[in-house]
């Protein structure tokens, strides 16, 4: 805590992140019930590569120059 309203988080240094974050932002973690299972990614495998099958292109957009989708 630095004060009432700020809690400095200790991070691994990989996570790129500002580690002061207002405490209404810190929630306790709750795990998943059993019936709420995450689905699970499918991954097919193109000439050695693992690759992501993708259902549908919902969107796109344009970014510096780089085009962004939403799958």
């Amino acid at each position: 805590m630095i004060s009432t309203n700020t809690v400095k988080l200790q991070l691994p240094t990989s996570i790129r992140i500002h580690p002061v974050v207002n405490v209404s932002q810190i929630v306790q973690y709750k795990e998943q019930v059993g019936e709420q299972k995450k689905e699970e990614e499918k991954l097919i495998e193109i000439e050695g590569v693992k690759e992501w099958e993708i259902e549908k292109i919902l969107n796109k957009k344009k970014i510096r120059g780089v085009e962004k989708y939403l799958v």
